[in-house]
């Protein structure tokens, strides 16, 4: 039976609001439900962006806009899309760390998938209930390790809702096709477990064999329910994260963004950067400062680019150094490092951040401690020492947490830093220059890839797709651009960015034999009509 009347205007998919012509209220039974002007698309817009620009904080804001969603969907994608660079710092990071922390107190009506621990044994009839049936994009997590934020258990939810709402925005993904999933299995977070308004489970999280099994469970029920499906891991704490993708990758098409994705889009900044200090990445030496599934998936996918460029595998790990809170990873007895870290351990003395820094003399420093301001005035300084333009990157999320800002980055360099951050910081005035920071954001990166693996029928996500990925992201860079210092195009292109991604990752994979059938000779063109576009 048809929908009509009130039941239209309740679903957000079907709803346009004031921009019903008088021919359709007449047909759906809307005439006296709505004011009688019809309004066009781009007005709506324009009055969505003053009820936004209107509101007194960032998170109401980003409640506003999560509101829009629930009741119009296109016109919340139209507005995201035509002011991206406005509107992203809202709908994702850094407010969507903010509204993670504050997600059960603003709770207004559910959005996204919970699947629960209680539910083992049941998950492939929980996952039925989920309404659309073409699901061909997951986006997972169990809230342990949001953004720098730590553990939010079910309050998590914000970062898949957040990044599927990018795919499509940036990438032309159809939302239809988009399944948000939270896996509750409790919390450690003691102020969570005592609040009387917190939405997830009160227990202590599950781990060992009791978690194993659930996430098997989950992925079997995944394969049968949405074959077809890409399942992105997101903001899972360190262990599971690199344990979850060893696990799973070569089982279902799948990537953890936070290893691979923030990978990408790190390698992507390193490689424009070259342009600017002239020199190959095989011939410079990078400092990590944090030693999680971030940094060291970014060292991981350095490690192939230098291999790339003609070092051995283990020529390629001695320009690679991190330093954890316990100083600078050495070869220490009885320390595990565990499988993602111990190939970077170095047969060194043991040396604080400071010590390292003095003694490698990097011509890269990469933070995602989650530590704020950890990159010192002095630290800075050293770098503008001894080099002529040192690459600084702060990678931590979201800005509260990032290890400098551009400004300190710029200042204390003398404005010869070639500068990176993770969340956005704006233009730099410095020695009469505009110096334009560039986000290393994964949005230039999974929307892109993710596109390209679903669209190619790519079979699996490898590290040559996500070097692809990265380079197609670097060369996207005008020389203007980078004049300005700035790593990355702007975000206002990023859907014709993440289309070249698409193409390009999807080509290579065919060139690979990682895809279910041949590409279609205008892959590219058929590709670019099928992007979701919303418009009434």
């Amino acid at each position: 039976m048809a929908l009509s009347g009130s039941d239209i205007l309740n679903n957000p998919r079907l709803n346009k609001g004031t921009a019903f012509t008088h021919t359709e209220r007449d047909a759906l039974g809307l005439t006296g439900l709505l004011p009688p002007f019809v309004s066009t698309m781009e007005q709506q817009v324009q009055r969505a962006l003053g009820n936004v620009r209107r509101q007194k904080s960032d998170i109401d804001k980003y409640m506003y806009l999560s509101s829009l969603q629930k009741r119009n969907e296109r016109l919340f994608f139209r507005l995201l899309i035509d002011h991206i660079h406005e509107l992203m710092p809202l709908v994702y990071t850094p407010t969507v760390g903010q509204a993670c922390e504050e997600f059960a107190a603003n709770f207004r009506e559910t959005a996204g998938f919970y699947v629960s621990i209680e539910d083992r044994g049941n998950i492939d009839d929980v996952l039925s209930h989920w309404p659309e049936k073409e699901v061909k994009l997951i986006v997972v997590t169990d809230g342990e390790r949001i953004l720098g934020l730590g553990d939010q258990g079910a309050n998590g939810m914000g970062i898949p809702i957040g990044k599927l709402a990018l795919y499509c925005a940036c990438a032309g993904v159809d939302p239809a096709h988009c399944m948000p999933i939270m896996l509750d299995v409790g919390t450690e977070n003691e102020s969570y477990l005592n609040d009387a308004l917190y939405l997830g489970l009160r227990r202590r999280r599950a781990r060992g064999e009791e978690y194993d099994s659930f996430i098997e469970e989950f992925i079997q029920a995944v394969v049968k329910r949405f074959p077809q499906a890409l399942l992105q891991f997101e903001d899972f704490a360190t262990d599971n994260a690199v344990a979850l993708l060893e696990r799973y990758r070569r089982r279902l098409l799948c990537f953890n963004d936070d290893i691979q994705g923030t990978a990408g889009v790190a390698v992507a900044g390193l490689l424009a950067s070259t342009r600017l200090t002239g020199l190959k990445l095989s011939e410079q030496k990078f400092l990590f400062l944090g030693a999680g599934s971030a940094s060291t998936g970014i060292g991981d996918l350095l490690c192939r680019v230098l291999q790339r460029e003609g070092l051995s595998e283990d020529q390629a790990r001695e320009r690679v150094y991190f330093v954890n809170r316990k100083g600078l990873v050495v070869d220490r007895d009885g320390v595990d490092y565990g499988p993602h870290l111990a190939p970077f351990s170095k047969a060194m003395p043991e040396m604080s951040f400071g010590q390292a820094l003095d003694a490698i003399k990097p011509q890269v420093l990469i933070g995602a401690s989650g530590t704020p301001g950890v990159f010192t005035q002095d630290i800075i300084e050293f770098m503008a020492e001894h080099n002529r333009q040192p690459v600084i990157f702060a990678l931590s999320n979201p800005t509260s947490k990032a290890e400098c800002s551009a400004e300190d980055a710029y200042q204390w360099s003398g404005g010869r830093a070639i500068f990176a951050s993770g969340s956005p910081f704006g233009p730099v005035h410095i020695n009469g220059e505009i110096k334009v920071p560039g986000q290393g954001n994964n949005a230039y990166i999974f929307p892109g890839l993710g596109l390209g693996a679903l669209s190619g029928g790519i079979t699996s996500i490898s590290d040559d797709l996500l070097i692809c990925a990265a380079q197609t992201l670097a060369d996207s860079v005008t020389d203007n651009e980078l004049a300005h210092g700035c790593l990355y195009p702007p975000l206002q292109d990023i859907r014709q960015v993440s289309q070249a991604i698409a193409v390009a990752v999807a080509e290579r994979a065919a060139q690979l034999g990682a895809v279910r059938s041949p590409l279609v000779p205008d892959f590219a063109e058929r590709l670019r009509v099928s992007l979701y576009d919303p418009r009434y």
